[in-house]
């Protein structure tokens, strides 16, 4: 059996129950290099094999999976954060459905969570944002035309974006682009839940001059939006007294 496993943000005490527990009975680990806290790779067994994934292609990771399924050994493919985003799992689940080969996935926590924890940060206030956008610049990688930048931006929604530190002043242009406003609230997480993390307040015309000034080139994550400084919400109705819920009723 194959476990596509989220490692979480950074902090090694933020991967899932579940997650350790499939460390553990590991016979051959495939972690995903930098990206990984190697204290998580303290859980495995003594004779675990274990791959870093930075090093090799998808067919060279495919083949690894092959040979330890041959050899009826547990493999787990350790992803950073939550391996749903930007984890690059379903080429190879693919290869594996094709190879008749089991898979199952644990769930992580992803850095876009860690980021809000670091900066005690709700994603969605009422009256101020109820959607979060997860997104990225096009670099290397594209990403389709109908999902530039200025096309979310348009929305006013809050903004997460990830891999696109080193392209902050052309991010900040396109951001304003779109219909943000250049005071709009921002913030840099560099390295969120890790003992290196880092979190700075600015607006969006000056992230670029923040992250300059703080000499944060990379592994940083990139939010906007007014929830940022949580300014002018309105209280939920959750919680209040006057709002009717299957188990509470309105106090007069």
């Amino acid at each position: 059996m194959i476990y596509f496993v989220g490692a979480g943000s950074g902090a090694p005490d933020l991967i899932t129950v579940r997650g350790q527990k499939l460390l553990q009975k590991a016979d051959v680990v495939i972690y995903a290099g930098s990206l990984v806290n190697p204290a998580l790779l303290e859980e495995t067994k003594e004779d675990c094999e274990i791959y870093n994934s930075a090093k090799m292609t998808l067919e060279e990771v495919i083949q690894v999976i092959k040979q330890a399924e041959e050899q009826e050994k547990v493999t787990v493919r350790l992803h950073t954060g939550d391996p749903s985003i930007y984890g690059a799992i379903r080429e190879q689940m693919d290869r594996l459905e094709e190879a008749g080969i089991p898979y199952e996935s644990c769930p992580g926590v992803s850095s876009f969570c860690g980021a809000a924890a670091a900066l005690n940060l709700e994603y969605t206030l009422p009256d101020v944002s109820q959607s979060v956008i997860i997104t990225r610049m096009a670099g290397r990688t594209p990403v389709p035309e109908r999902e530039e930048i200025e096309s979310f931006a348009a929305h006013h929604a809050t903004m997460v974006i990830f891999l696109s530190t080193g392209m902050l002043e052309e991010l900040q242009v396109r951001l304003m682009e779109g219909g943000y406003e250049a005071s709009t609230p921002a913030a840099i997480v560099y390295k969120a839940t890790w003992p290196e993390e880092e979190k700075y307040i600015c607006n969006v015309d000056t992230l670029a001059q923040t992250a300059k000034e703080h000499n944060i080139t990379k592994t940083a994550l990139i939010i906007v939006g007014d929830v940022v400084t949580h300014s002018n919400y309105r209280r939920s109705d959750l919680y209040h007294p006057a709002f009717e819920t299957e188990f509470r009723k309105p106090c007069k």
